[in-house]
């Protein structure tokens, strides 16, 4: 077990015992690394090379592996990398058609969506790196997107003031893009661009709070499809938090402060002042939340990271980040299933690839595109089609010496996956073989 299992309460289920990691990984566009650390002891962890991500361009996809947006200095062309919790280094590295901002993945790490300079949105299947959509979003850069807790809807704001939610459902429904917009709401209130974005967890009722460098946050409903009260702060917020309990929210000012901001308040009580780092600390760049005990994360100018007590609004531990400024900060959970101390997944232990780069350009669609969810909490990753063979067929003799009902379910899946592996083998070799002879057809027909 790792030494932040303690964090949460650990259970079982017959012989089988689920743990939990929870730490934060930090980034900025400029110090070269993304920096990690255990939350419960302060201990550092990996740091992942190289990473000039910006903005909300840092996200954990599930608890598989991470991935960050690249910008270069002259902000003319950018990637976006894959990094394995344990392994320093970039496995992954992918080039989109333009420069991606934003970044984000849904909550089983399925999907990930990118926001462009350009104002477009682009979104990709993880196992596959097959781009499955891209749409304009804005008139200008995405810069920043959200799922909602059901990820059934993709919230993004851009440097135009705008802010739009879209459902996953319409924008792969030909008919309702036919019909018009495939935006469910589109506000427009703020008058500078959008700088960070929150939802709680209300599903198509959720509440949406953007912040602005207006000076204002705004709260939105989903269910009205309308504002429902701006506040005004002494400072330009470049960053939010929801507290879980959904009835205040908190925001980092360029004024070095973290306000509080209601939820539901009249706006006489909406704001107060919860603190800053120091007297000489610089403005607060980035805000997150951990549930499980109740902290509130802060990333500011000046490369540090504090941990805050909300109740008694002191901090109760700083990290260094480095030089440069904290341009990202999230609390990452990593769950680890073992059965008798032995890890289930051998993925895990053997280190299973990371899935393939993502693609550069939208394929024509044949006959429309079927999107399928792994089931939730499975122990398999969503790349798992990517396997090698090899690797299948030791995970189904792992699962054979197990011998629960679970399993025989588990290795008649990977029984199929390790035939489909087989089939393609056979279909790359035919495509091979007949490339090969249309080639020497070719050769013959220009030696005649």
């Amino acid at each position: 077990q790792s030494e932040n299992s303690s964090l949460l309460p650990s259970f079982s289920e017959e012989d089988r015992e689920i743990d939990m990691e929870i730490s934060i990984i930090a980034s900025s566009f400029i110090d070269g690394e993304i920096g990690s650390w255990d939350l419960k002891t302060g201990k550092a962890l990996l740091k992942f090379k190289p990473c000039a991500s910006p903005a909300h361009g840092l996200t954990a996809v599930g608890d598989k592996f991470l991935a960050a947006s690249q910008l270069k200095a002259s902000g003319s062309s950018g990637s976006i990398f894959f990094w394995s919790w344990n392994k320093p280094q970039v496995e992954v590295r992918s080039f989109p058609k333009e420069p991606i901002l934003a970044l984000t993945a849904n909550s089983e790490g399925t999907y990930i969506v990118g926001g462009g300079k350009s104002g477009e949105i682009y979104l990709w299947e993880v196992a596959t790196g097959k781009l499955l959509k891209k749409w304009h979003g804005h008139f200008q850069s995405v810069t920043c997107l959200v799922f909602s807790g059901d990820d059934s809807l993709l919230v993004s704001g851009s440097g135009d003031g705008s802010v739009k939610v879209w459902s996953l459902i319409r924008l792969f429904d030909d008919l309702q893009r036919q019909k018009g917009s495939t935006h469910e709401h589109y506000f427009t209130e703020h008058t500078m661009s959008v700088t960070d974005i929150v939802i709680d967890y209300g599903g198509c009722n959720a509440l949406i709070v953007s912040a602005s460098e207006d000076r204002t946050c705004k709260v939105w409903s989903l269910a009205k499809g309308k504002l429902l009260r701006s506040i005004v702060f002494p400072s330009a917020i470049n960053a939010l938090a929801l507290d879980p309990c959904g009835s205040v929210f908190y925001a980092g000012g360029r004024d070095s402060k973290i306000y509080i901001g209601a939820m539901n308040a009249t706006s006489d009580h909406c704001t107060k002042v919860l603190g800053s780092i120091s007297e000489e600390s610089k403005a607060i760049t980035c805000l997150a939340y951990c549930a499980e005990g109740n902290l509130l994360l802060s990333g500011s100018e000046d490369g540090k990271i504090c941990v805050w007590d909300p109740k008694t609004r002191h901090p109760v531990r700083t990290f260094d980040h480095g030089k440069g400024p904290v341009s990202n900060i999230q609390v990452v959970r990593k769950t680890f299933v073992t059965n008798l101390n032995k890890t289930l997944s051998s993925w895990k232990r053997n280190g299973a690839s990371l899935p393939p780069p993502l693609e550069k350009f939208e394929k024509p669609e044949e006959d429309g595109i079927v999107i399928v969810d792994p089931p939730p909490f499975s122990d398999v990753p969503v790349y798992s089609s990517y396997l090698s063979a090899d690797l299948i067929d030791e995970q189904v003799r792992e699962l054979q010496q197990q011998g629960s009902a679970a399993t025989e379910i588990e290795m008649e899946r990977l029984k199929l996956e390790y035939k489909k592996s087989l089939q393609m083998n056979d279909q790359w070799q035919k495509n091979y073989e007949n490339l090969l002879q249309v080639v020497m057809e070719l050769q013959n027909g220009v030696t005649n």
